[in-house]
């Protein structure tokens, strides 16, 4: 019985042969990440343990990006115990706001994640980095503070879901269509504990950037981890943004998987998850009434690379945002924002009536930057719709891609940007 990828790299960084489903192991870690919320619980933690520094200043990733810039006197206090914390202990990879972004699109941009890592982050969208054939995954503030301390940590290794995608998707459909038709079919819990291992000819047509949209939502469904093979395109992308030693690990043939899906991406459309779950969607054409919208968020570390800003820009250019309509777009990161600007993409926002905002997790967790009030709806390109989650428990979230997210905003309501004059 052979094992898949994920399986894989967890035996290699446990120093074991073969590892099986349910089995316990503790593992090497290549990187430990945490921001400006989960950092100071692990930093307190790793107090008590009375430890002589950190494993590895060159294996921790510290990045505030979640209330930064400091939203308030508590925010800035958390930013005060990381900054501090990461002087005392000189790591490396610490980002202060102007060298920041948010954190899943800022890690593969440093070069910091490769193929075949063992990563965790104290963020539950740490499995983003499976897009370039890592196993990365999130934990808790304790784990991140074990790991830091000591540069291991435990697992459970993952049975498996098998993806198999086909074909090339039709215009207007991104990698936000693809996870979110997955998680409409699988349900939230659908892959619980289990590693979302996708296959297939059609992963030759999803850029790198939509891979990353993809194994950034594996936690959507209950995943432990989403992970891609290691083609061309991201190799290309590991020379290009890093100098660090990869390796590639594929899955067996005979590795077993709990359940198998094939997915023709020719078929997919536009698709919107409603409130209050990632799961409960709908393709553009299944939505007949008008859902009129308050407020568009464009951006996270599931939609703010250069390629979403891109589409959004494509919608917006020579439109305007609907009067009343609130439109925000948030790049993921300092060089996104740069390249945005040397492009015009930011230019095409304002002048369309949108706001460009400095990088920022903000409105995505109902931090800052677009909170919503009783009864309002947002059409947003993140990751998480629950009750509550961008503001009042009386608002409502609809997730969607940079493309439909674009031509909500010009329309008033969820359009798509197939049917804009």
């Amino acid at each position: 019985m052979g094992m898949t990828m994920t399986q894989k790299i967890l035996a290699a960084h446990a120093g074991l042969d073969k590892v099986e489903a349910g089995q316990l192991i503790e593992a090497d870690l290549d990187l430990v990440l945490g921001n400006d919320i989960t950092s100071p619980v692990a930093i307190h933690e790793m107090e008590k343990m009375k430890v002589d520094g950190v494993f590895d200043k060159n294996k921790i990733a510290l990045v505030p990006d979640h209330f930064v810039p400091n939203k308030d006197i508590k925010s800035a206090e958390h930013c005060k115990c990381v900054r501090e914390f990461a002087k005392k202990n000189e790591i490396t990879n610490y980002f202060e706001v102007g060298q920041m972004g948010i954190e899943h699109a800022l890690l593969p941009e440093q070069g910091l994640t490769v193929a075949g890592d063992v990563i965790i982050g104290a963020d539950s969208h740490t499995c983003t980095y499976g897009a370039l054939g890592a196993f990365s995954t999130g934990v808790g503030s304790t784990d991140m503070a074990a790991g830091m301390a000591t540069g291991k940590a435990w697992f459970k290794v993952p049975s498996a879901i098998k993806f198999n995608l086909t074909g090339k998707p039709s215009e207007w459909v991104s990698g936000k269509d693809v996870i979110l038709h997955i998680i409409g079919m699988i349900g939230v819990d659908g892959a619980l504990y289990k590693s979302m291992e996708f296959t297939g000819d059609g992963i030759a047509n999803l850029t790198m950037d939509d891979r990353f949209t993809i194994a950034n939502m594996a936690i959507e469904a209950g995943g432990k981890n989403g992970i891609f093979p290691v083609d061309d395109l991201a190799v290309a992308y590991m020379k290009e943004h890093g100098t660090r030693e990869y390796k590639i690990y594929e899955a067996d043939t005979d590795a077993v998987y709990d359940e198998e899906y094939t997915i023709d991406l020719r078929t997919l459309r536009p698709t919107v998850a409603f409130p209050h779950l990632p799961e409960n969607t709908k393709t553009i054409d299944e939505i007949t009434d008008d859902i009129r919208i308050d407020q568009v968020v464009i951006g996270s570390c599931t939609n703010g690379r250069l390629d979403d800003l891109r589409i959004a820009a494509k919608v917006l250019k020579g439109r305007h945002v609907a009067e009343g309509m609130r439109c925000i777009v948030i790049p993921a990161t300092q060089k996104i924002y740069l390249q945005a600007m040397e492009e015009g993409l930011l230019k095409i926002f304002i002048e369309a009536g949108a706001i460009v905002s400095t990088p920022t997790c903000g409105p995505c967790l109902g931090g800052y930057m677009g909170i919503l009030a009783e009864g309002e709806r947002c059409v947003s390109t993140t990751n998480r719709n629950f009750v509550g989650r961008m503001g009042h428990v009386n608002s409502e979230i609809y997730l969607a891609s940079p493309a439909v997210a674009a031509a909500s905003a010009v329309e008033g309501k969820i359009s798509c940007p197939c049917k804009l004059s």
